[in-house]
């Protein structure tokens, strides 16, 4: 164990040998293991960093959580102009499926509406994501508050003008001051802010509730109708724990066919997107870009392992006489072999050292100037290096070999 130790160490140093004294040739030799090793892993990192976001962003909603609208969350075998033609769900159907629908824990409505502007006294923020839903959402949403409410059953359905907002929001309008009580305009009519929620960050999926302002779907509807073309509805559906999700998808199904008329033989004219089904979607997106980085990263592996080969075969060709005393005084072949293999392997390392310090350095800047925690996990550091160290392996092994079946005495004489 201690000859190998030495042995190492022996590698070591003319690794380190090898970057002081051909600088530039090796530097340009790792340069293909660094970006591979740097695009691998900042792939896999960006990706992760994602993955994390969204299933923070989801993990207050139920996995089936039930969204029934004239959408879906994926494709879909009906033709678009088909599906173009599907109408919107309507606020009378989302109250007789919440009277009808057994097994079910909580039940919503909510409009997609466009975004607008909101003013205090001089103030004003724009690009305001604006989401109209029933009083319900919160127990659907589970929504956090750092100060105040949001509005009860009695509210929403009269239309009261209260409204809920996001951090970003009340610290842009209202800065220092006490935001609960104020009154602000939106649609041109004056909203009482009664609650404030917790800052989040930035979405996985664009918005943030940072960056949005709940209002009574009441509302909405007053002003805008309910056949308005420019928005979607969508009732939500969160069911009781434990049940048997098909049974429960076809009574919706079997309600809201004959609630429409649908003969049999129609296909349905709505879509039923299960969050679970969405969350599967976006895991099946994910793998498909960490393969898209592993395929476009590997061609730089591949040069970066020419480039080690290289580094490698030209020392087997500098210290040929130095390998044939070795020889002489009793190195074995395993020796010399292990000797050029850990040369290789280091070199390898380095090159891929210096790509995930790369990846953490870019990972730290995106971090504070997006406002989205890019994080560098253990599991990418140890794939990189333990690709770096593959890499070492795969294109020292050539030069290992050649070096270790070198004849001492040609060896020796070669190099005189």
């Amino acid at each position: 164990m201690l000859v190998y130790f030495r042995l190492l160490s022996e590698s070591f140093g003319f690794a380190m040998n090898a970057l002081r004294n051909n600088k530039l040739r090796t530097l340009l030799s790792l340069l293909g293991v660094t970006i591979g090793i740097f695009s691998i892993i900042a792939v896999l990192a960006a990706v992760d960093s994602l993955d994390i976001k969204i299933k923070k962003d989801l993990s207050s909603l139920d996995k089936n959580t039930i969204y029934l609208m004239n959408r879906s969350f994926g494709p879909s075998q009906i033709p678009q102009w088909k599906r173009e033609q599907f109408p919107n769900v309507k606020y009378d159907e989302y109250i007789y499926l919440k009277g009808a629908m057994d097994n079910t824990d909580q039940m919503g409505y909510q409009i997609f509406t466009k975004r607008e502007s909101i003013k205090f006294e001089s103030k004003t923020v724009s690009d305001v994501n604006i989401v109209p839903v029933s009083y319900e959402f919160i127990d659907i949403q589970g929504l956090e508050f750092e100060k105040g409410r949001f509005y009860n059953e009695s509210e929403a359905n009269s239309a009261t003008a209260v409204i809920v907002i996001g951090a970003e929001i009340a610290k842009s309008l209202f800065e220092d001051e006490e935001p609960i009580g104020k009154k602000i305009r939106l649609y041109g009519q004056r909203f009482t802010v009664i609650g404030v929620l917790k800052k989040q960050g930035s979405g996985a999926f664009g918005d943030s509730n940072d960056t949005s302002a709940f209002i009574p779907v009441n509302f909405v509807r007053q002003l805008y109708g309910d056949n308005n073309k420019s928005l979607v509805n969508v009732i939500i559906f969160k069911p009781q724990k434990g049940i048997d999700m098909d049974a429960y998808k076809a009574e919706i199904i079997q309600k809201l066919r004959n609630l429409r008329g649908l003969k049999s033989g129609e296909i349905d004219n709505f879509f039923i997107n299960v969050l679970s089904g969405f969350t599967d979607l976006i895991d099946g997106i994910i793998g498909k870009m960490n393969i898209v980085g592993w395929i476009i990263s590997g061609f730089s592996l591949l040069v970066g392992g020419f480039g080690i080969a290289n580094i490698m075969f030209v020392s087997v060709k500098e210290r040929t006489n130095l390998i044939g005393i070795q020889k002489s005084l009793g190195a074995k072949n395993r020796f010399i072999l292990f000797q050029f293999l850990f040369e290789a392997i280091i070199l390898s390392v380095i090159g891929g050292i210096i790509g995930l310090l790369m990846v953490w350095l870019i990972a730290m800047v995106l971090t504070k100037a997006l406002d989205f925690e890019f994080v560098l996990g253990l599991g990418n550091i140890f794939l990189g290096t333990g690709l770096a160290a593959i890499i070492g392996l795969i294109s020292g092994i050539l030069p290992a070999i050649t070096a270790s079946r070198l004849d001492p005495v040609e060896a020796i004489r070669t190099g005189m």
